[in-house]
């Protein structure tokens, strides 16, 4: 533990000011992340009956609007738990959907088995978008020479692009995400960026790449929302309808389908395994394993101890990740020494490029006022 002069961690989860300047603590000592949590759970909470209902309700709209096409939903799947949870879940209430995968680069081998063994045994149809890889690299190198924090920025954009590019295509109305409250609802806005920023994707790639973005999807504000009002697409986290275990599902899937753990979250995916336990602690310093056990200690999943256990390991300076740091210079073409050099340069600021959240911010709000999205 971190017994430094002014150090201060949760209570009751383990976020801390080392990792996050900005947080709050209560009298009792605890943060407001967990506390905005239990608030937001006290106000928002609906009974397992209420969800259950409300999920029926939305299964049932897709299958009465089934047209002749061969799916009725979509959904994107990295190998993970989460998303390959949700496509055996939409498979069990009788739904056909179509299974997108984008591959940037970075598939683990096991990220690419967990998908196979289980769309080969639910007889699931894959669409696999392959990104050129030069590209891709021209982009995430742009984005590590300009130091903003969130490299990961550009993936997930590209597949929420994709989503809704091949929603318009096949004319499906339902894109269902593996995003949920359990796991994923503390995270420090500073410690990432708006996932549909497109013009800060395009800004700092033009100040520092070489590419032409040919084949990379994107997709910004404007165009989701007019696909939602024109299209009727809208956009559910399946996963926030059930009684959602991570440490369950996983018994299901390895069970039903042998899939195999990867033994933390986002290691499907090697730049992002390297991004999480060398790049965001030793360049920007954050540990995202915080925010992570927060959750699962919110939401009853883990205890604190578990958590403090767990956070007593020093990833960056494990075997594996070393040999993820010498895996990703050789793949991306560069030197240690450039690399070093990018790693020991000041963060900066995603707005200090140009971005939709302060060219259009007003429009922006309003429009998601409209909609009733944050």
């Amino acid at each position: 533990m971190n017994s430094a002069p002014g150090y201060q961690m949760c209570t009751r989860c383990v976020m801390d000011n080392t990792n996050d300047p900005n947080i709050v603590f209560d009298e009792q000592g605890h943060c407001n992340y967990c506390n905005d949590y239990f608030s937001n759970e006290k106000q928002n909470t609906k009974s397992p009956s209420t969800l259950k209902k409300e999920l029926d309700t939305i299964i049932e709209n897709i299958k009465a609007n089934r047209t002749q096409g061969k799916y009725d939903c979509i959904v994107g799947v990295s190998g993970g738990v989460d998303s390959m949870y949700v496509v055996h879940l939409l498979v069990k209430e009788g739904l056909q959907p179509l299974v997108v995968h984008y591959d940037n680069g970075w598939n683990s081998e096991l990220a690419v088995k967990n998908i196979e063994v289980i769309l080969n045994k639910l007889n699931i149809d894959l669409n696999t978008y392959v990104n050129d890889w030069e590209e891709f690299k021209d982009l995430q190198l742009s984005f590590i020479k300009a130091s903003v924090i969130d490299i990961e920025l550009i993936t997930d954009q590209a597949i929420i692009a994709l989503l809704y590019k091949l929603s318009k295509k096949h004319k499906i109305k339902y894109v269902f995400t593996g995003h949920n409250n359990s796991t994923e609802s503390i995270l420090p806005k500073h410690w990432y960026h708006w996932k549909l920023d497109g013009l800060n994707i395009k800004a700092i790639h033009k100040k520092f790449g070489t590419k032409k973005l040919k084949t990379y999807p994107i997709v910004n504000y404007f165009n989701q929302y007019y696909l939602n009002k024109t299209k009727k697409i809208s956009q559910h986290s399946l996963l926030n309808y059930v009684n959602y275990n991570k440490a369950e599902a996983k018994e299901i899937l390895k069970k039903e389908y042998g899939w195999t753990d990867y033994s933390g979250k986002h290691n499907e995916s090697i730049f992002t395994r390297f991004y999480q336990n060398y790049i965001l602690p030793l360049k920007f310093n954050v540990d995202k394993r915080r925010a992570h056990l927060s959750s699962l200690i919110c939401s009853g999943q883990i205890t604190r101890e578990e958590a403090q256990k767990e956070l007593s390991m020093k990833p960056w300076e494990m075997k594996e990740t070393l040999e993820d740091k010498a895996y990703v210079i050789k793949k991306f073409g560069v030197t240690e020494k450039e690399f070093d050099t990018w790693m020991s340069e000041k963060q900066i600021s995603h707005f200090n490029y140009p971005s939709y959240l302060t060219r259009h911010e007003k429009i922006i709000m309003r429009i998601k006022a409209i909609v009733g999205r944050k």
